[in-house]
């Protein structure tokens, strides 16, 4: 389904990305973790045409999006949160995800098709009783549930989760293990960031890590969590032996 060949990104004299390759098939749950700084999040921005690639190659569904906009990217059926997330505040939820509902890969016929589908979005992540509610009075973790639903307002075929867990507590981080795997289920695939390494486990088959901007592994999430190397890239060398 997307496949990113020798993908590097530079800023100035910074190379954040180097020459990273890697392939996601469709139907998988792919972990994309590593220590801060390793461009993680660059990566996601490169591939959703947040940001243009210094050299390399993004192809989704066998089409090169490498240069495509943003929101070319995002009618072609491959959506993203962000990290940081930015609600309109001054509008409610369900008006949220209506503007989702704009940049989608299915064109809405009419006004009332488009709010028909932002209901079942925010249902699908149980935030239907705050449709009409404005964004600024939902909690941080209603805010993150409303990210998702704008990226799910496209109708992605692959969706990019960027640390849509941070700050959550654990019974929430739970409820945000199950919701992915609902969404996996429902036929959509996934790339998670994330610094929870627990629920990167318990959500994705495979996991890929990057480390000052390289590939450092790639591979089942049991054997890339216990390899030498990124134990040492996240921990330091001395928790290897440990």
């Amino acid at each position: 389904m997307l496949e990113v060949k020798r993908l590097s990104k530079d800023f100035g004299g910074l190379r954040a990305l180097d020459e990273v390759s890697f392939e996601v098939h469709e139907g998988e749950v792919v972990g994309l973790i590593g220590p801060n700084g390793s461009g993680k999040s660059t990566a996601f921005n490169v591939i959703s045409g947040f940001l243009p690639a210094t050299s390399g190659s993004v192809l989704f569904r066998g089409e090169e999006i490498t240069h495509l906009p943003a929101h070319l990217v995002a009618r072609r059926g491959l959506a993203r949160t962000f990290q940081l997330v930015r609600p309109f505040l001054h509008l409610t939820a369900l008006d949220n995800v209506l503007a989702g509902c704009l940049f989608g890969q299915a064109q809405m016929r009419s006004k009332q098709q488009a709010k028909s589908r932002a209901y079942e979005v925010l249902e699908q992540v149980n935030l239907l009783d705050k449709a009409n509610e404005l964004a600024h009075s939902l909690t941080i973790m209603e805010r993150k549930w409303l990210e998702v639903a704008r990226a799910l307002a496209c109708q992605p075929r692959l969706l990019l989760l960027d640390e849509f867990m941070a700050g959550l507590n654990p019974n929430e981080v739970l409820q945000a293990v199950e919701l992915v795997r609902q969404l996996n289920a429902s036929g959509i695939t996934i790339i998670i960031v994330e610094h929870i390494v627990k629920a990167i486990t318990r959500t994705s088959e495979r996991i890929i890590v990057l480390n000052a901007g390289r590939k450092l592994a790639d591979g089942k999430a049991a054997d890339v969590v216990s390899n030498r190397e990124v134990i040492a890239a996240y921990l330091g060398t001395r928790h290897v032996e440990s």
